[in-house]
């Protein structure tokens, strides 16, 4: 029987005990000079190095906690060529198992999610317990002796933070908490376990998952492939902090509620790119004509002194955190970034079989006021959401499915990239100092793969 190392382990979620938000800049790991080449992005033999070496060894979100909330409750998730289960058992405890059934290996549960008090394999009908454990088979006196008590399922290692369900699927890996040092202390502070999933998409894009990644890991092309947000945050990097810690994972600070120095001479733009958020807060845009570099303070003053009476908890908040982006990735594969009413949650999994090929998942996450059921959000085109009613799945081909107009800015130039990544003529990259992060978490990858990490 799997024994406790594989239950879930609850975190506590008690705003009292998170400390505030640390924006101060630490000393970085030192990111030495990367050949960053395109056989990374097309060759089966790097991504079969990356599977045994990577995916294997590093925690990885399988679910939310919020998908079972009842014993019985079950989510599958896929991750490369394997698929997993995920489980509320009848101790409350969740688990985690491979998705194959002992038998003969068949895939055990088919569906994405459902309720059920046991798990049976539509190929034989060997009944599985929650647990694990192997509660029935098909004619058992026909066996020499019979597999119940003796077989099990293959269990994965399972944590629990900020409301996912985290899993490794190595046996041996250290806690969740120390793998996620230090960006776990400072994104609890955004209490994600209280977000609801008002966005909730996969796409197959036609590019390697680190194409994706690689640009969730930089804000160099901000200027060109979102020219709209320099009315609204400030894009430069000379206004940006950029930090790299030890474990492969990073934060990039970007000023917002104020326009970049590009937007300068378009105060019409400006408004009336925050437009929206300063009336939402109770301020005229119109009052900063004239006063632009005054938005920012006032909108973080006014955000905090409203924010109780619109049942929001900004008392956990630095002013910073008010207006300003914060974007995390989380090594390999995660980026979040963190808004004070809610979330974007990015993911690009490594396709099964293709190496020129992966799974975007694309999570928006929103924080209600508190009691509030009744709100209605929309963040995909016809996607709408309440407290109560989390988006449903949306699965497709990039370009079947909206993304957001944000994403879908960023998701142009995914396949254009990959097909540039496969050219003979492309000599490696020539990365700019704004794009260390992704020459840092590249090299991350390389230390796990020549096995001086993990």
């Amino acid at each position: 029987m799997p024994g406790p190392m594989y239950a879930a382990r609850m975190a506590s979620t008690d705003p009292r005990l998170i400390p505030l938000l640390d924006t101060s800049k630490r000393p970085e790991p030192k990111v030495l000079p990367h050949p960053l080449g395109g056989e990374r992005y097309t060759s089966r033999d790097f991504m079969e190095r990356e599977w045994e070496r990577v995916w294997t060894r590093v925690w990885q979100i399988g679910c939310l906690e919020s998908e079972l909330t009842e014993t019985g409750d079950f989510v599958t998730h896929e991750i490369g060529r394997e698929s997993l289960i995920f489980a509320r058992h009848t101790n409350g405890e969740i688990r985690g198992f491979y998705n194959v059934c002992q038998h003969r290996g068949n895939r055990l549960v088919p569906e994405e999610r459902g309720r059920s008090g046991a798990f049976v394999c539509p190929y034989h009908g060997w009944v599985w317990q929650t647990d694990g454990e192997l509660r029935k088979v098909q004619d058992e006196e026909d066996f020499p002796e019979s597999p119940c008590g003796r077989l099990s399922l293959t269990p994965v290692r399972v944590e629990t933070w900020a409301g996912f369900v985290w899993f490794n699927l190595d046996p041996d890996a250290g806690p969740l908490m120390e793998f996620l040092d230090p960006v776990a202390r400072q994104m609890d502070t955004y209490r994600m376990q209280d977000m609801v999933r008002t966005g909730y998409t996969t796409v197959e894009v036609d590019c390697n998952w680190k194409v994706i990644q690689d640009n969730f890991s930089e804000s160099y092309h901000i200027p060109t492939v979102h020219p709209g947000l320099k009315y609204f945050l400030d894009d430069t990097y000379q206004s940006t902090q950029f930090d790299l810690y030890e474990r492969g994972h990073t934060r990039m600070i970007m000023v917002g509620g104020g326009p970049s120095e590009r937007a300068h001479g378009n105060e019409e733009l400006i408004l009336r790119g925050l437009r929206e958020e300063l009336e939402g807060w109770g301020l005229d845009p119109e009052s900063f004509r004239g006063r632009l570099g005054d938005m920012r303070a006032e909108l973080q003053r006014q955000k905090r002194k409203l924010s109780g009476e619109r049942g929001y908890d900004f008392s956990h908040y630095v002013d910073e955190q008010l207006t300003d982006h914060l974007h995390y990735t989380v090594f390999p594969n995660l980026a979040f970034s963190m808004k004070p009413e809610g979330c974007i949650f990015l993911r690009p999994n490594p396709h099964p079989t293709d190496p020129e090929k992966c799974l975007f998942d694309c999570w928006y996450f929103t924080l209600f006021p508190e009691g509030d059921d009744t709100s209605r959000v929309q963040q995909t085109d016809g996607v709408w959401s309440t407290s109560r009613e989390p988006a449903a799945h949306s699965k497709g081909l990039l370009g079947e499915v909206p993304l957001g107009a944000g994403i879908s800015e960023d998701a142009s130039v995914f396949i254009s990239q990959q097909q540039g990544l496969r050219s003979r003529a492309f000599g490696g990259a020539t990365l700019a100092g704004q794009e260390r992060r992704i020459a840092y978490y590249h090299q991350v990858i390389d230390e796990y793969l020549d096995g001086s990490r993990g």
